[in-house]
C-alpha cells in the first residue's frame, strides 16, 4: 500500500482538503499506475512559526 507524505505549510481550508488528497490519489495513479483505494495520504499541517526560509521563519515580516 502506497503512502505519500505531504508538507505544507498551513493555511488551507477544511473545504480545500478533500480536493487536496482526491487530486495528489489521482497524479499518483496517473503516473504510477495503481488502485485509489489503496493510496495513503499523511497530511502534516506546519505552523509558519515553525517553518523557514532562508533563515527566516515565515512568521516574521518577509522583506
Amino acid at each position: 500500500m502506497p503512502t505519500h507524505h505531504v508538507e505544507m505549510m498551513e493555511g488551507r481550508t477544511l473545504e480545500q482538503e478533500p480536493k487536496r488528497v482526491a487530486a495528489i490519489t489521482g497524479v499518483r495513479v496517473e503516473i504510477l499506475g495503481g488502485q485509489p483505494d489503496l493510496v495513503d495520504i499523511a497530511v502534516t499541517d506546519i505552523r509558519r512559526d515553525h517553518w523557514a526560509t532562508g533563515g527566516q521563519l515565515w512568521s516574521e515580516p518577509r522583506d
